[in-house]
């Protein structure tokens, strides 16, 4: 069975992982991005993954932007043998993406494939380990205990605004600073922008910035002009402690999600969900079909059904 290229832990230098015995399989599922670097970490962090966890069939694709899909990708691990694919969204939160694009990959896999179990994880989330792993960045940079801007992506999804909001604000209270506040890079409020200048129109002379992202890629870029721009029309510092990035802090977290997925236990949040609460304007979303997304993947998968995250 193929496996994605490790490192030797020793010497650091590139190396083949032997072949597992067939049976288990592990599908990690990025978004996908026109960068090339930020393509080129995400498949870095799968590589450690594999790295861990030799006995897995470990592979990865994305989304949408990038090579390989990752409907191509769940075909070839069972192609190759696997009887157990756990299918693990590479993202932090939990918005459109991995409570729907991501969840039909696995229902169209079960459609497919009756005779092999596909068993859906839950994205990271907030955890102390990612916290820890932020506030390692902001201190090595210099920017722990500062004034706090977290960067993260904008979505229409209301519970992943605020799961963007809630980490924030506990990156916070774990490196000391006493203000913190979050820019989205699109889709929702506020900007990256205005939440700088609101940094500047408070007396913020120094302000400590984390993107809680993933991965480098185009919207990073961008923020980052914006940061240039407002530090030279303003006189204020910004730290950029930098974002995840193929972290093998990061191994421990994905591992974790998928045992626990195994294990039948899922970390989504339903309560505030927007596919099952009526949020004001978005209510026709409530019991959206599966698959009902913006990525590519995701529009090559609408069997018509009813939302609800496929567990177990």
């Amino acid at each position: 069975m193929s496996r994605l290229t490790g490192v030797d832990p020793a010497t650091g230098a590139p190396t083949t992982l032997p072949a597992p015995p067939a049976g288990e399989g592990l599908l990690l599922v990025a978004h996908g991005s026109r960068s090339a670097a930020g393509v080129a970490e995400a498949l870095a962090l799968g590589d450690a993954v594999a790295a861990a966890r030799p006995e897995f069939a470990v592979a990865l694709g994305f989304l949408e932007l990038a090579d390989p899909p990752a409907g191509a990708v769940l075909d070839r691990l069972v192609a190759e043998g696997c009887r157990r694919v756990t299918v693990q969204p590479l993202m932090l939160f939990a918005a459109g993406h991995g409570k729907s694009d991501v969840p039909a990959l696995v229902l169209e896999a079960r459609e497919r494939d009756p005779h092999v179990e596909f068993v859906f994880g839950s994205p990271l989330g907030v955890v102390p380990e990612l916290l820890a792993a932020a506030a390692a960045d902001l201190e090595a940079a210099g920017a722990s205990g500062l004034p706090l801007v977290v960067v993260a992506r904008g979505t229409s999804d209301p519970d992943a605004n605020a799961e963007a909001v809630k980490a924030a604000r506990l990156l916070a209270e774990w490196t000391g600073s006493t203000w913190v506040d979050v820019g989205f890079t699109g889709v929702t409020w506020p900007a990256v922008p205005e939440v700088l200048d609101r940094a500047a129109r408070l007396g913020h002379a120094r302000v400590g910035l984390f993107f809680w992202f993933l991965a480098t890629g185009k919207l990073v870029e961008r923020v980052r002009r914006q940061v240039v721009a407002f530090e030279d029309g303003t006189g204020v510092e910004v730290v950029d402690a930098g974002y995840f990035g193929p972290d093998p802090r990061l191994v421990p977290v994905v591992l974790q999600r998928r045992h626990e997925a195994v294990a039948g236990l899922h970390r989504v949040n339903c309560d505030t969900c927007s596919y099952r609460a009526e949020w004001p304007g978005l209510a026709d979303r409530a019991g959206q079909p599966r698959g009902v997304g913006h990525s590519a993947l995701a529009a090559a998968h609408r069997h018509g059904h009813g939302h609800g995250h496929p567990h177990g």
